[in-house]
Formats: C-alpha cells, structure tokens, sequence
C-alpha cells in the first residue's frame, strides 16, 4: 500500500520489522505494508490515509453493535477499577462471571443452561473437544472419541480447532488434522451440486453423515460439530432439505451435536442463535465473536443439562485457561448483550434489515459476473462466475481478490473466499448503509469484470 502520509510509512515500518501477522504471507505483507486502521464509529472505519471505509465484514463477523460505544468502554473501566483480574480456579468465582452465564441461559435455546468460559471460539472448540471425550469417558464408553466435522468447516486455527475445521490450506502446515477427527462433505450445492437439485443434494450431504457413523461404528463416534451456516467456508447457507435430514440421524445414533456458533451466535441470522433459525437443538454451542461484539476477547461452550447431568458425576474437569471468565471480558458482554436486548437489535434485523439486505443483495443477480446470491439474516454470499449457466469459474485468475482489492481501494471491506465475496455487516446497519454497501458491491463487480476482459 503506497502513502504519502510519514505516520503511515512510519507504522508500516514497525509492521516490517516487528510483526508476524496472522493468516498472511510475512514476504508479501512486509513488501506492501499493511492498510493501517486508526479509528471507527457505528459501521465505518477509517485508515491513516483519511480514507472512510464501509465495513462489511463487521470486523470479524463480530462487531454486532458497531464501532463507538460508550457503554462497553465504560463497563471496561467500571470493573478494571473494581476487579481486573481473578482465576475462576480453585473453588472461586467473581460476579460478572456468574451474572454472565445466567444472562447467556437466558437467551440460550431451552435446556442450555451451563457456560465454560474460554478467550476465544478456538479456545471453546478446543474444550468442546475435551468434554466430548469426558463424557464418554464418565458414562463408562471411552471409546467414542472420534468427532465428524465437515470439508471446508473452520471451527478455530488452534492444533484442536483446525483439525476439526475442514480446510485442507491449513492441515497441510502441521500434520493436522490430530487423530479422531474426521470430515465428511459439505452442503455447498453452488460449487458441489452437479446435475442435482438443490434439495437433492441437501439430502446426500446430509446421508454422508449416517454414513461415515456406520463406517466408524456407532460406538467409536462422539460427536458432530458443524456451523448452522459455514461462515469462512464462503457463506454456505445449506438446501433447506439439509438440517431437518441431519436431525433425523442425529436422533436415530448415540452420539452428540455441536453447533458451532461462534459467528451465527447473538443475532447474525436474526435470531439469538443458529440454532434457533433452524431448531437444531444442539448438546453443546461454542460461542465467541458476538458475545463481546469484538471490542474484548471473549468465548465460551454453552452446554445442556442433560450433558451437565453426566460431568457433575465424573470428578474433575481438568481444563481451563488462565483468562477464563475474565472479569473485564464477563462486565463487556454483560453490557453487550443488554444492549442487544434492550435496544431490540436482533427484532430489528429479524423484521426490517436482513430482509431489505438480501432483497436488495439478489437485485445483483443480473450483473455478467454473478452466478450466485444467498445469505440469511446479515450474512450474504456473492459467487463470481465466468458462465452463469455452468457455474463454471475464471480458473487460475484470482477473480476474488481483485475483487477485495477493487473493494478495498473504493471504501467497502467485503471478504473474498476463493472466488466467492462474503459479508457480514454490523448488526446495527440502517437501509441508507445497506444501499451503500450494494451500490459500492455493484461497482467493485463492474471494475473486477472490466479488469478480466481488458
């Protein structure tokens, strides 16, 4: 990124010399430099260039209430003054904690009643992992330890949460995935349907299930984790005809689910969770992102009463992290979700905003180079194809970061998964920004079609 500001040289300098920046090529990174973000407000950021940026992608799918406020900065300083910090080690807690999870049960689906607190989704994943293996272990069945996920799934980049994610970019570095995790396909009709209709194949997607748990044994297999709707995967909403299938399997064996919720969680799909949307009534939810809105590092497992029933048999638990339940993180979530609660954000996308997005997204169905709309709630997929009718690519042309690229340099932030743009807005996103964010999409489509027939 070129600047003509000295204060932007100066920070890209200290990138160049001292940072190692996550998901990215260091040589590449350290040759350009990095766009610098140095202040937001509601759903816009702005770069020490002075340039204002749409944030589409709410940070990292989590800022659900926007940038700026006040509240979650001075719930912060309130608690630092009062605790900072204590461990929930050793037979003690403090109150934000407590008033925390009772707050979570309260939104959670029925029957959800119990919080593992962790620093991040990874984390969460990581302890799902473990209690799985517990369980099992406490009702005297050690063997069910092997947990199926799906292709192209992401459930954290730690060893745990990477090898349960199904991103073969990241197995390749590390010998993942770690033994007793294995994946079966995805429910991403665009790119995998074939000659099948989208209902078709939502029920072959889901058959794979039953039949990798025969193909283990029933008595080898733990759990299922999977997100309602595969976020980093590319925004992958399933066939309507996936999850009431998947359901049928999950009651038919003897094995738990994991919805992993971390960015379908607190509102996204305009409801509390993923779950709700579409009645998974899961045995573990991992939680992250939304829960703070970003502004501090939160995660967590919300567990049933049922599996809870089973652990207050087994002894110790011997798991936690230093910083879980963090007293300052339990304070900014408590004041996040009282916010979501009493300002009625999550009614508000469900009945005014998340339908006027996707109305307005599908309106891009008619540019040359869109194959594809979907999404749900304030999640949406664009596909960028090279023939509508074939759903066949640009192969070997990288359409989809020219496409960030053209974003990027035209104020939207809209995330590019091969050659699919993903977004997922703030929470808090009025129709006059919607309007923004498509006009600006509509134009970065114009630019990126022009660059690949010039």
């Amino acid at each position: 990124m070129t600047s003509n500001n000295p204060q932007t040289r100066e920070w890209q300098a200290l990138s160049s010399d001292h940072h190692l920046a996550p998901f990215s090529d260091f040589k590449q990174l350290k040759e350009k430099g990095p766009r610098i973000i140095t202040h937001a407000k509601g759903v816009y950021l702005w770069d020490s260039e002075g340039h204002q940026i749409l944030d589409g992608m709410a940070g990292l799918w989590c800022v659900a209430i926007g940038y700026g406020r006040d509240e979650l900065a001075d719930a912060a300083s309130r608690q630092m003054r009062e605790l900072p910090y204590y461990n929930l080690f050793f037979q003690t807690a403090h109150p934000p904690v407590l008033e925390l999870a009772k707050a979570i049960s309260d939104v959670a689906p029925e029957g959800m009643n119990h919080v593992f607190f962790t620093g991040s989704g990874s984390e969460g994943n990581d302890t799902m992992l473990r209690m799985v293996r517990h369980y099992w272990a406490i009702k005297g069945q050690p063997n069910k330890k092997v947990i199926i996920s799906r292709k192209n799934g992401y459930h954290g980049s730690t060893v745990a949460g990477a090898s349960l994610g199904g991103m073969t970019y990241m197995h390749e570095q590390g010998d993942l995935p770690i033994p007793g995790i294995v994946h079966i396909p995805q429910p991403y009709w665009f790119a995998e349907g074939g000659d099948m209709s989208p209902e078709e194949f939502g029920v072959w997607a889901a058959n794979q299930l039953e039949e990798k748990i025969l193909e283990l044994g029933v008595d080898n297999v733990g759990a299922f984790i999977a997100e309602p709707i595969q976020g980093a995967g590319g925004v992958i909403v399933p066939p309507d005809s996936y999850w009431p299938r998947i359901k049928e399997i999950l009651a038919k064996y003897d094995i738990l689910f994991v919805a992993d919720e971390v960015i379908c969680g607190f509102g996204r799909t305009g409801e509390w969770f993923g779950s709700d949307f579409y009645d998974l009534k899961p045995h573990m939810m991992t939680i992250a992102k939304g829960l703070t809105s970003g502004y501090i590092p939160m995660g967590g497992l919300i567990v049933n009463d049922e599996v809870v029933a089973v652990l207050n048999e087994g002894g110790d638990f011997n798991h936690g992290f230093t910083y879980s339940g963090h007293p300052v993180a339990a304070a900014v979530a408590l004041e996040n979700l009282r916010i979501l609660r009493e300002e009625k954000i999550i009614e508000r996308v469900r009945g005014e905003t998340a339908p006027y997005l996707q109305k307005r997204l599908r309106e891009l169905n008619d540019h040359p180079l869109v194959g594809e709309v979907r999404g749900v709630g304030l999640l949406g997929a664009i596909e960028l194809v090279k023939d509508k009718a074939t759903r066949a690519r640009y192969e070997g042309r990288g359409v989809g970061m020219i496409c960030r690229q053209f974003c990027f340099d035209n104020g939207l932030i809209m995330r590019a998964v091969g050659d699919t743009m993903i977004i997922a807005p703030p929470l808090v996103i009025s129709k006059t920004e919607i309007d923004e964010l498509v006009a600006k999409a509509r134009k970065c489509l114009d630019l990126t079609l022009s660059a690949l027939q010039g």
